[in-house]
């Protein structure tokens, strides 16, 4: 019990063909197990770009993007209908359908992953167009759009579904967006809040008050500040977008103030100063989206031991501009992926 060792070649063809495709070997890679030839790196890389260039490789990017990025939680957001009288499920599937394809041509045009963060395209159907206010797009199909600053639309941090997951009913929620980026692109989320800590009661403020004004008060209470002068700061950056993502310069008949700063203390203006902020330091966005994509291969979290694989992992993939496939090559070749440990 509790051995490591080195996994037989029919399990390394499971964990690689589970990790990329959600189901079994299929008989190419099972018959190169079979002869013992699959933990060779030439073998395992050429059946590694295989997989990812068939059309099974889907459940990857469905599969990974829904965990990853919440896309499972839009089918519960229901926003307060007296207030977004137009959101309807139409929306919201287009919203979802919108993000998938985005991180899908991330995979199939084997791009950087950095792109995610600053692609100048984007996903539409006529429905999810009018909806972010961007003209001349017809029809149900989804088509790829050129976009520009003016749009306000691109990388993940414009996405409708991602701005609504991290939303509350009524409102937007700087809190829940701070801590989404600090936890899954910057992979530093906040401490859990000590016990007792009362909740931000809006019928407890003055409903005139932005948002930024009322968690002003929250942080009032001492307990409150310690994670909430973390979170907050983040999250501000994104406050041009209301809690079914469209774009807005006021609140409440106020100039929406959307400045706030990373951890480290840098101030950051909007979401695209947000998004330079991260592209300052891509290791750090890069590391995270390793760790997730190995906890997705490995059907476990990611432990402190597993450290210098996921370290190796960057540095590697640093050498070609963060490509995609060399991050899911350099996982299936890290130890993690390689090794097992009997029960």
């Amino acid at each position: 019990a509790d051995t490591v060792y080195q996994l037989p070649p029919l399990e390394l063809a499971s964990r690689l063909s589970f990790f990329l495709w959600s189901s079994i070997p299929d008989d190419e890679l099972r018959e190169l197990a079979l002869d013992g030839r699959l933990q060779q790196p030439q073998v395992l890389e050429a059946q590694v770009r295989r997989m990812l260039a068939d059309e099974r490789s889907e459940s990857l990017i469905h599969n990974f993007a829904d965990q990853w990025l919440y896309l499972r939680n839009l089918e519960s957001f229901i926003p307060d209908m007296r207030l977004f009288p137009d959101f309807d499920d139409n929306l919201r599937q287009a919203m979802r359908r919108e993000t998938e394809l985005f991180f899908e041509s991330i995979v199939r045009e084997d791009r950087s992953v950095l792109d995610l963060i600053n692609a100048d395209y984007t996903y539409l159907n006529e429905r999810l167009a009018k909806h972010y206010g961007i003209p001349h797009v017809y029809g149900s199909r989804f088509r790829r759009v050129a976009v520009d600053e003016a749009s306000h639309r691109g990388g993940l941090l414009r996405h409708g579904s991602i701005l609504s997951v991290t939303s509350y009913a009524t409102r937007t929620s700087p809190v829940i967006r701070g801590h989404w980026v600090l936890k899954n692109l910057l992979g530093n989320p906040p401490p859990p809040p000590p016990p007792d800590i009362p909740a931000l009661v809006d019928n407890t403020v003055s409903a005139s008050l932005s948002v930024r004004e009322r968690l002003e008060q929250h942080r009032a209470n001492e307990a409150c500040a310690s994670c909430h002068n973390l979170l907050d700061p983040v999250g501000f950056a994104l406050e041009n977008f209301d809690a079914v993502g469209r774009w807005r310069e006021t609140e409440e008949g106020e100039q929406i103030l959307a400045t706030g700063s990373l951890l480290d203390g840098s101030e950051i203006v909007g979401v695209s100063g947000l998004e330079q902020a991260l592209l300052k330091q891509p290791d750090l966005f890069v590391h995270t989206l390793t760790e997730k994509l190995m906890t997705f291969a490995l059907g476990r979290g990611i432990e402190h031991f597993d450290a210098p694989a996921v370290r190796r992992v960057v540095h590697e993939a640093k050498t070609e501009n963060y490509r995609f496939s060399k991050i899911v090559l350099e996982i299936t070749k890290s130890v993690p992926f390689q090794m097992g440990k009997s029960q």
